[in-house]
């Protein structure tokens, strides 16, 4: 479906509902929160990239497995409907899928962080004058407590071995151009690139095949936090010849706050001796694992990074989740999530002019997501965000202490919705004389 295009005039209501009638995506599928202020009834909730909305499934198939706990305690590992003892490989096809990879490569397990540890433990091993870690200056702040802190554990200056790169002066986004550059001139002294797919303050979607690309020539290790990037934009891993990236699932993947995490490992990697790996019981081969032997026998899969039995009651609301993108389709996602992110874009477009508000996010489609932030000059982005919410019904996020971010999910956001912040944000924000 094609959006006209809108002259200066103010934008119109009508036409968003007719939008929305002719492109309804699945907002029956998920529980909206009221407003808490405004003239409508439910929010419009922007704020998906933070923590994403509940489906209405995940309720009832959570109360399942509790169920089945009640009814058959201990003998649920093995006699539950969904038997918990191989619990989590009713994830591995649809998370597989939606990141692009072969079923073996993939797992859900514990939380990003946590797991981004795990996986450098392995893949993070310095030598000689290659022992750097290249970042984005702009990432978010676990990660780069994450890589300062591998840098320690290797006797090293964390200063001195996280490379952060950043934007070029007067600009909000890194080009992708800039890293590839800095790979090619100074990659022989880079053990580990880990970069944002998606950027959490700007919503810049990066280059990750020609990235991943530039940093494996170079002789680096290629990992990439896709907190942003799962379940926004399509992604195909095993293609790209990722090394190995990790993603959590309570914001674009819905699967509920603090929910576990995926990981990628390329297949290249599976089954490798030589690899680091930290061991648990679930690092073992299942066919084994209760055979109670001193030594682990990892299976050739993203399993083997797997250390403890995983959270039944965690897994459910990832699964109902993953079976919910597996029925939609990321192409079709991703279709939505243009025209809807384009819309919104032109609404702002609108707002911004003669407002001190700027859009820092990128406008080519293909370099975001479903993201557009929003910089305020003076006042706070978080008084901003509780006005617009307060008195508008509008729900966004904001990133102290100027930046606030608009996230229309194409599962659940309306052009109704993209309307209400433009709306908004023009009788919150004056303009400028």
């Amino acid at each position: 479906m094609d959006i006209p295009e809108r002259d200066a005039t103010r934008p119109s209501e009508q036409e968003a509902h007719r939008l929305d009638q002719a492109d309804p995506g699945h907002r029956h599928l998920f529980h909206v929160p009221p407003a808490d202020g405004g003239r409508y009834p439910q929010a419009a909730y922007l704020a998906g990239n933070s923590l994403g909305l509940q489906p209405l499934a995940t309720r009832a198939e959570l109360l399942a497995d509790l169920d089945a706990w009640g009814r058959l305690g201990v003998e649920g590992h093995l006699e539950a409907d969904r038997p918990w003892l191989p619990y989590h490989e009713l994830l591995t096809g649809p998370v597989a899928r939606l990141v692009g990879a072969r079923p073996a490569e993939a797992v859900v397990m514990n939380s990003l962080t946590v797991n981004l540890h795990l996986l450098m433990v392995g893949f993070y091993r310095p030598a000689g004058k290659r022992t750097r870690i290249v970042i984005e200056d702009g990432a978010f702040p676990s990660d780069s407590y994450a890589v300062r802190s591998q840098a320690r554990l290797h006797g090293l200056d964390p200063d001195a071995t996280v490379v952060r790169l950043r934007p070029r002066d007067g600009e909000d986004n890194l080009r992708a151009a800039d890293v590839l550059d800095f790979l090619a001139a100074e990659g022989d002294t880079v053990a580990l690139v880990l970069l944002g797919g998606v950027n959490y303050l700007t919503g810049e979607l990066m280059d990750i095949p020609a990235i991943t690309a530039a940093g494996r020539a170079a002789g680096a290790v290629v990992g990439w936090d896709l907190a942003h990037a799962a379940g926004n934009v399509p992604l195909a891993l095993h293609d790209w010849d990722v090394d190995f990236a990790a993603w959590c699932s309570y914001k674009y993947l819905n699967s509920g706050p603090g929910a576990l995490a995926g990981v990628f490992v390329h297949e290249r990697h599976l089954g490798r001796a030589d690899l680091i790996r930290l061991e648990g019981w679930w690092s073992t081969e299942a066919a084994t694992r209760f055979e109670m032997t001193p030594v682990s026998r990892p299976p050739a899969t993203a399993e083997a990074w797997q250390v403890s039995n995983p959270p039944i009651f965690a897994m459910g609301p990832v699964r109902t989740s993953l079976e919910l993108f597996d029925s939609v389709g990321m192409p079709a996602l991703r279709e939505r999530s243009v025209r809807l992110t384009g819309y919104l874009e032109r609404l702002l477009d609108e707002v911004t002019a003669g407002r001190p508000l700027r859009v820092v996010t990128p406008r080519e489609p293909e370099r975001r997501g479903c993201q557009l932030s929003v910089r305020i000059g003076g006042g706070s982005a978080g008084e901003l965000t509780k006005r617009l919410r307060h008195e508008h019904g509008v729900i966004a996020d904001a990133r102290e202490p100027d930046v606030v971010r608009f996230a229309p999910v194409p599962l659940y956001s309306t052009y109704h919705d993209c309307w209400r912040v433009a709306d908004a944000l023009a009788a919150t924000v004056e303009g400028q004389t």
